[in-house]
């Protein structure tokens, strides 16, 4: 894939805005979380999949898992191996998602929003909570846990992850703040789907609402 960062991260924003967002905004209609993602392939970031969050059908059905399950269920001809795939979420996968991530065989994942973002501007803390409780094991030698320690392993043995907005900040001037203001069109319009999912939360059997 020979497509420069710049170009990349539009065709990211080009697939949130065209084609997970607006699953989403029916998705939060509906009552579930504002999270959801796309596979893409790496030769050219034509679109194989694009979904959101479910759980209201299935708890386990994030906007990542959600994306992987109809990723598998498209006929295997026509479907890419996950190596070739770019892995698209809007959201830092949580521990689930990672894991699903994982044993999907994508060796890479990109996100737009962080876990400090899901809990601070969008009032989602569980991706944190989970991570530092279940996942976040003492120092053998301490005992304890640094407070600012990583809560999992950004590039490892079987992908490696890539903050969007990290790759904004390395960009040339006029690359960075024409796509700056695309960033800050997504992020309202994610903000109204927060507003309308913390709203009327709560009216339905979502385990942690």
């Amino acid at each position: 894939m020979s497509m420069d960062r710049a170009a990349l991260v539009s065709r990211f924003f080009d697939v949130i805005e065209n084609d997970i967002a607006p699953r989403t905004a029916e998705g939060v209609r509906k009552g579930n979380k504002l999270f959801g993602a796309a596979i893409l392939r790496k030769s050219d970031l034509s679109l194989v999949v694009a979904e959101t969050n479910n759980e209201i059908e299935n708890p386990l059905w994030h906007g990542e898992m959600h994306a992987i399950k109809r990723f598998f269920e498209l006929p295997e001809d026509q479907r890419p191996k996950p190596a070739e795939c770019l892995f698209l979420a809007t959201h830092e996968p949580c521990s689930l998602c990672l894991s699903g991530i994982t044993w999907s065989g994508f060796d890479n994942f990109y996100y737009l929003f962080s876990h400090a973002d899901s809990r601070d501007s969008f009032a989602i803390p569980y991706d944190i909570e989970i991570l530092k409780a279940v996942y976040a094991v003492p120092d053998p030698q301490t005992g304890s846990v640094a407070p600012d320690r990583d809560l999992y392993n950004r590039s490892n043995a079987f992908w490696t992850s890539h903050g969007i907005q990290d790759m904004l900040a390395g960009l040339d001037r006029s690359s960075r703040e024409a796509l700056l203001e695309r960033f800050d069109d997504i992020a309202a319009y994610y903000g109204e789907l927060s507003a309308t999912y913390q709203k009327d939360k709560g009216q339905r059997n979502i385990p942690l609402a």
